[in-house]
C-alpha cells in the first residue's frame, strides 16, 4: 500500500481565500496520522473524505496558531462523533502540548461545559447511543506527550523520528519530523530557517515538505526563523531529497508564475523534483515512487 500526504494546509496565518494555516494528514496503510492542526483543519479532513474519528495520533511542529487553533474543534468532533469506534488519541508535540491540551478539555477546561453537557443532556446521550456508544458517556481521552528532538514514536508499520527545527526559539520549541515507512520516507520540516539539523534529519529522504513563505527577492531582510524558496530548495539538494513539496506558502510566491520562475532559476542547485502544493493535493508515496495529484 502507498503512504498517501493529504495537503489539508498550505498557507501562513494571513488570511487567505484558497489557503489556510498548516495541516497535514498521512494515511500510513490505513492509520490515519495528522501533522499540525491549523485554521479548518476539521473541515478540510471532511472535504479530503477522511473522518476525525480515523485519527488516533496527531504531531504538532510548534504551537503558533496558524499550527495549532482548530486542536479544539478536531477534539471535540472526534470524540462527539466517535460512538464506539473511537480510541485514546495520542498528541506529542513540543512543549506546552499537554498544557494547551488540559486547558482546553480539562476539569477546569474552557470546553468542559460544553463535554458536560454532551455526557449529562438526554438528547445528546440518545444521539451518543444512536452512534454505537454506550452510557455512560465519558469524557475525552487523550494521551499528551511534551517530545524533544531526538525523540522516536512507532506505529504498527511506521516509526517517526524528529530533529530540532530553528524559528522562534526560545520563546517556542520547534520540533521537525520524518516519517519512515515500507514505500519511502517523508519529512515535515515545520517553520524553520535553513539549519544543519533539518538537513541531517532529511538526508536521503524521498519527500520533504518545507516551509516556503517567500521569495529571496521579495524577502531580502527578513529570514530568521523563516525559510525562503530558494532556502528550501538549496536545503533538499544538500540532503538528496528525492521531490521537495513547498508549502506555508505567502501570497507573493502562491501568485501565479512566481514560484515557477524561482524553481527553474534553481534548476542548477537542485535536479531532484520540486511541487508548489494546492489545498487538497495528495502526495503518494509507494515503493519510493511519488507521485502528487490535485
Amino acid at each position: 500500500m502507498a503512504a498517501t500526504v493529504h495537503i489539508l494546509g498550505s498557507g501562513t496565518p494571513t488570511p487567505a481565500p484558497d489557503r489556510f494555516g498548516s495541516s497535514f494528514a498521512v494515511d500510513v496503510d490505513g492509520d490515519l496520522l495528522l501533522v499540525d492542526c491549523g485554521p479548518a483543519t476539521t473541515w478540510k479532513l471532511a472535504k479530503a473524505g477522511l473522518k476525525t474519528t480515523d485519527v488516533n495520533t496527531i504531531f504538532f511542529t510548534h504551537h503558533h496558531f496558524d499550527h495549532n487553533v482548530d486542536y479544539p474543534c478536531f477534539l471535540l468532533t472526534r470524540w462527539d462523533q466517535g460512538g464506539a469506534r473511537a480510541e485514546p488519541l495520542h498528541a506529542l508535540g513540543p512543549s506546552p502540548t499537554s498544557l494547551i491540551t488540559e486547558r482546553l478539555i480539562g476539569s477546569e477546561g474552557a470546553f468542559r461545559s460544553d463535554i458536560e453537557a454532551r455526557m449529562n443532556f438526554p438528547g445528546s446521550r440518545a444521539i451518543h447511543v444512536h452512534r454505537g456508544g454506550t452510557l455512560p458517556r465519558t469524557p475525552p481521552e487523550v494521551r499528551t506527550s511534551d517530545i524533544e528532538p531526538g525523540y522516536v514514536h512507532t506505529g504498527a508499520t511506521w516509526t517517526m523520528r524528529t530533529g530540532l527545527g530553528r524559528h522562534v526559539q526560545p520563546w517556542l520549541d520547534s520540533i521537525a519530523y520524518r516519517l519512515e515507512t515500507a514505500d519511502g520516507s517523508i519529512v515535515f520540516t515545520g517553520d524553520t530557517e535553513p539549519c544543519d539539523e533539518i538537513r541531517e534529519l532529511a538526508a536521503g529522504a524521498d519527500v520533504m515538505l518545507a516551509m516556503c513563505w517567500n521569495t529571496e527577492e521579495a524577502q531580502p531582510n527578513h529570514r530568521d526563523g523563516l525559510c525562503t524558496l530558494e532556502g528550501a530548495v538549496r536545503m533538499a539538494a544538500d540532503a538528496s531529497v528525492g521531490t521537495l513539496v513547498l508549502v506555508h506558502c505567502g501570497a507573493h510566491v502562491a501568485a501565479p508564475g512566481v514560484a515557477d520562475a524561482a524553481i527553474a532559476a534553481m534548476g542548477e542547485v537542485y535536479q531532484g523534483r520540486v511541487v508548489l502544493a494546492d489545498e487538497l493535493m495528495r502526495i503518494e508515496l509507494s515503493q519510493n515512487r511519488v507521485t502528487a495529484k490535485s
